[in-house]
Formats: structure tokens, C-alpha cells, sequence
């Protein structure tokens, strides 16, 4: 993740000497630059700043108008966030194998499919992008919204477009652990002017008296606030200027010890659905053994089947379909049983058992980081 620094506190405080921090005030500037620089970069013809990655998830379900008796397909490895935002618009999340470059499976989202299912949340984990080209040829032949969880994934390209502004909408996080980071934030990003107002009114309770011009015939509804404001925007706009140079650093590092630990007879790097693009770096092991047994060498980070909440296993309000009201809960909406087990996805837990994620090191030097690769390696 980028640093924080000097310049994100300059940015704050010149936001804060204005005494515009409302993002929709009279001369408020900071968040509204922001988006549009965002856009431009990533090629969205509409970005909207919310609060969190899961608001943006959850405002870009309720854009789409996802709702009660819905099923929207997500994978089994993500952040519990993906799964829970389906919830909270009515709607329930249907599990879904990942493969071994550890995104959602082409193949799995075909099995899962049925004549309630609306959507497909494609997560692109730990920097490893989705197969898109599949997936939206998948979306495209059943009529599915596409919306694509890229909070773990700012910046980052598959082929020749940007994560996040490849499906119908979006959903970015600033979150401290994110690539671009101010602590907590997200965005909704789409090219569909529908989408973009329906968001907009419903992460701002107040939208009807925003002064907007651009409502291309929707009409405010019921809403929530999740809105930002402008110390956050000021610090973002100067988070994205940092973050092509982050990730640039991290391709190239990535290529390095992929190069070095391919040649290992005792494990396989973890492939990507765009080695070009690459800047995540995993290896996959042949037993689970074998991947506990790498976790005691430096330059291994973890083993993905030890990242918490991002196993479904873990997601026990999720698996117990408990809400905070009964008559809220939306499972009860569906127009199928909906069930969920801990062996449900047995082949995401095998890939997890064996998969180990690979310190980059970027504070140190090449031939530091090549000569821990060649280590790991042997």
C-alpha cells in the first residue's frame, strides 16, 4: 500500500483551511476532482466516493436494483464484506469454487447458475484479477449484472483495461490495507448513467436537495449516508498520483522472484489470468503439509487458508443466515432453500490449504529479495 505522509497532510489541511469539509457545500472542490481523476484514469465515465469498499458494494447492488428473491454469485475466497452486502439490499449470496489463480471459476459460476440469480460479484483477490473475458461472456449469454469487488485491487489492470471499470459497476476501498489508503473509503465506478444516479441517491439521503442536474429521469429514493467528505477526497486525489508508481515497483519485482521461484521442483508459482499485468505473487504447493512447511521460511508470508474472514468457513453469520430482525432476513425472501455447509466448497478449501502468499519486499533491494527466493526455492 502507498505511505502516508507529508503530502496526504498537506492535502487535509488545505481542505480543512477552506471550511468546505461537507463534500457538497457551496465550494467544495476536492472530493468532486477526485472522482473525475479517478475515472479518467481507470476509464469510468462515472466515479462516486463512499465511506467504505462495502458501501460501495452495497450501493452498487442497490443501483443495479438487486433485491428480495435475488441470488448474486460470489466466491468463497474474499473478504466476508462480498458476501454480506447481497444482505443488505434482500438479495442472498450463492457460493462459488475459486480456481487455482485464486478468483472465482468461470466453470463453478456456470454450475451455480439458476433462474433467480441476477449477479456475479467477481473479487479480484490479493492484486490477482478475474478471468473477465470469461466471465462477462458468461453474464452477457444469462443477462447477469456484473460488479466487480476490485477493493483488494485499485490500480490494477487485466490486459488492457482497469479492475474495477471492466463489469456493469464497480467497487474500489480505501481501506489502510488497500492500494490506495486513507485509512477507510470506497468508490462506486460504472459507465452507466442509470447506475451512477441510483447510487448517488442512495448513498446520500439528502440527494433530492444536492441541486443535481444529471438525474437522466430517476427519481430519488429512500437512501442511506455514506458519504465523505472533503479531507478524505483531498487525501485521495493525492493517494492516486502514488499508486501506478507503487504498482510499477510491484510488477517488476514480482517478475523477478517468479522468474527464480518457477524453478523450485517443490511447488508451482500460482498462475494469473494476466502474467503481463502480474503484480501478486503466490505459490502453490503440492500438500497442505508442504504449504504449512513453507510458512517457516522467510519471504513466505501466509497460507491463504489462514486469512480469517476471508475463507467462507469463517463466515459464520453468513453460513447461519442470521440478521439482525427475522423479518429482515433475506434468506426468508429467496425462492429457493439456500443452504450452506463448511465442506461446500472443498475445492477452495484445497487451494487455500496449499497456497502460500510471497513477501515482494519492496524496502529492500533486488539481489537482497532474489537471494530469499532462491532460498524459499530450494
Amino acid at each position: 500500500m502507498p505511505d502516508m505522509g507529508f503530502r496526504e497532510w498537506i492535502a487535509a489541511g488545505q481542505a480543512i483551511a477552506d471550511g468546505q469539509l461537507m463534500r457538497y457545500a457551496d465550494k467544495a472542490h476536492y472530493t468532486a476532482r477526485f472522482e473525475r481523476e479517478l475515472g479518467e484514469h481507470v476509464g469510468a465515465k462515472h466515479v462516486l466516493t463512499v465511506n467504505s469498499g462495502t458501501s460501495a458494494l452495497i450501493a452498487a447492488l442497490a443501483a443495479a436494483g438487486i433485491g428480495p428473491g435475488d441470488e448474486v454469485l460470489v466466491p468463497a475466497y474474499t473478504w466476508m464484506a462480498t458476501a454480506a452486502a447481497p444482505v443488505q439490499v434482500g438479495a442472498v449470496p450463492v457460493l462459488v469454487d475459486i480456481n487455482e489463480t485464486l478468483t472465482i471459476d468461470p466453470e463453478d459460476i456456470r454450475r451455480k447458475i439458476t433462474p433467480y440469480t441476477r449477479a456475479i460479484i467477481p473479487v479480484h483477490m490479493v492484486n490477482a484479477p478475474c478471468d473477465m473475458d470469461a466471465i462477462m461472456a458468461i453474464a452477457r449469454e444469462h443477462n447477469l449484472i456484473v460488479i466487480e469487488d476490485a477493493c483488494q485491487s485499485g490500480g490494477v489492470r487485466y490486459k488492457d483495461r482497469y479492475c474495477g471499470a471492466i463489469g456493469d459497476l464497480g467497487a474500489y476501498s480505501f481501506n489502510k490495507m488497500k492500494n490506495m489508503n486513507i485509512g477507510e473509503g470506497g468508490a462506486v465506478l460504472t459507465n452507466d448513467d442509470a447506475f451512477f444516479v441510483r447510487a448517488r441517491s442512495y448513498h446520500d439521503l439528502g440527494a433530492m436537495v444536492r441541486g443535481h442536474e444529471d438525474n437522466f429521469n430517476e427519481k430519488e429514493f429512500v437512501g442511506f449516508n455514506m458519504k465523505v467528505t472533503e479531507i478524505q477526497g483531498a487525501m485521495l486525489r493525492v493517494q492516486l498520483k502514488k499508486v501506478q508508481p507503487l504498482l510499477k515497483r510491484m510488477q517488476k519485482r514480482r517478475a523477478m522472484l517468479a522468474e527464480i521461484l518457477s524453478q523450485s521442483p517443490h511447488f508451482k508459482v500460482t498462475p494469473h489470468n494476466d502474467p503481463a499485468n502480474a503484480v501478486s505473487l503466490s505459490i502453490l504447493a503440492p500438500t497442505r503439509e508442504a504449504a504449512i512447511e513453507l510458512t517457516q521460511r522467510r519471504g513466505v508470508w501466509n497460507r491463504l487458508r489462514d486469512s480469517s474472514k476471508h475463507v467462507y468457513t469463517n463466515w459464520e453469520p453468513i453460513l447461519a443466515k442470521r440478521t439482525f430482525h427475522p423479518r429482515m432476513n433475506a434468506w426468508a425472501w429467496a425462492k429457493r432453500p439456500i443452504d450452506y455447509s463448511l465442506d461446500m466448497c472443498a475445492r477452495t478449501l484445497d487451494i487455500l490449504d496449499r497456497t502460500c502468499v510471497i513477501n515482494l519486499g519492496l524496502r529492500y533491494p533486488d539481489p537482497v529479495m532474489a537471494w530469499i527466493a532462491k532460498k524459499i526455492a530450494l
